[in-house]
């Protein structure tokens, strides 16, 4: 479909003014209403410029495009029996049509990692792959994105007329689940599936995600598309060079109480080599997934810790099976 049904929001007046000035307060209602409605908007006056994003598809652009010994030396133990990551680094194509690579919290060391003991917190060296230089980008880019992240989040909380602090209970720094991914469609000689819906061929199949929010940005070449919930038809998001794509996951769904819903999207077929970037937004692995967060609710302990969450979403894609 050709009709754009995907809002676009100008947010500089969170980043500038903060949570309650009379302009902040309209654009939080904006993110409202597309979150409820859609599920998916752009945002522009986001505060991270055209130059970083540019370093940063360079970044991703130059690993992809190294041989498949380098590119393999940050692969998961599935793929490289040399390595002890489990879920963070490289995947291959051969997985579901697309290269990956998933990276953590780059402030996550070696030390912290062992002593955390928890499945997801993984210390990736990139310097077996990725030059200084590059790993700088990357770490200062993770930086900007996260905070973005949590002040879409803060945004929520505020509409809740709770505390925009306790954004701290559910995200922090190391504690992390977030993932910035680097999906890579080289020259895909066949598609992943054909919807049964339309029979339209896909390059990546339909889903939704599993965080809070994902934070996207996708090249010109374009591709994905959003299924509105009401006539189940789908729409393409298109491409803005100013503006990154977000969308709600299931455990805001789920934290909300249903208000906010993850919506279901995918990615077409398509012959011409392509690069997305998305960031998964995510709370902390011993995070209680309390309905009481975000409402007034006389149960203090509905829900898991948001690792046994994830552990459940995540058994749905198949670059995840270990």
């Amino acid at each position: 479909m050709t009709k754009n049904i995907i809002p676009t929001i100008n947010i500089s007046s969170i980043i500038k003014e903060g949570f309650s000035t009379p302009r902040s307060i309209k654009t939080i209602n904006k993110i409202k209403n597309a979150c409820i409605k859609i599920g998916f908007f752009q945002i522009i006056g986001h505060g991270i410029n055209q130059k970083n994003i540019k370093n940063i598809c360079d970044v991703g652009n130059k690993f992809f495009h190294s041989s498949e010994i380098n590119k393999k030396k940050l692969s998961p133990k599935k793929w490289n029996s040399k390595n002890k990551n489990i879920y963070r680094g490289y995947f291959p194509n051969d997985v579901n049509g697309k290269e990956g690579l998933d990276i953590g919290d780059l402030k996550v060391t070696k030390k912290y990692a062992n002593s955390t003991k928890n499945q997801y917190i993984e210390y990736l060296n990139l310097n077996k792959s990725i030059d200084k230089k590059s790993i700088k980008i990357l770490s200062k880019y993770f930086d900007e994105i996260f905070l973005l992240g949590e002040t879409l989040f803060k945004s929520v909380i505020k509409l809740y007329g709770k505390d925009i602090n306790n954004s701290k209970k559910a995200f922090s720094r190391l504690k992390t689940l977030s993932t910035l991914r680097f999906n890579y469609y080289p020259n895909q000689t066949r598609p992943v599936e054909i919807s049964k819906q339309d029979g339209v061929a896909l390059g990546c199949e339909t889903h939704v995600d599993s965080g809070i929010f994902t934070i996207l940005y996708q090249d010109k070449k374009g591709g994905l598309q959003v299924q509105n919930r009401k006539n189940k038809k789908w729409y393409n998001v298109p491409f803005n060079k100013k503006a990154l794509v977000v969308n709600t996951g299931r455990a805001l769904e789920y934290l909300s109480d249903g208000k906010f819903k993850a919506t279901n999207h995918r990615v077409l077929w398509n012959k011409t080599k392509r690069m997305s970037i998305p960031f998964f937004f995510e709370p902390s692995y011993d995070f209680k997934m309390n309905k009481s967060f975000l409402n007034k609710s006389s149960t203090k302990n509905d829900g898991l810790i948001y690792e046994k969450f994830l552990n459940k979403s995540l058994r749905k894609f198949v670059e995840y099976q270990r």
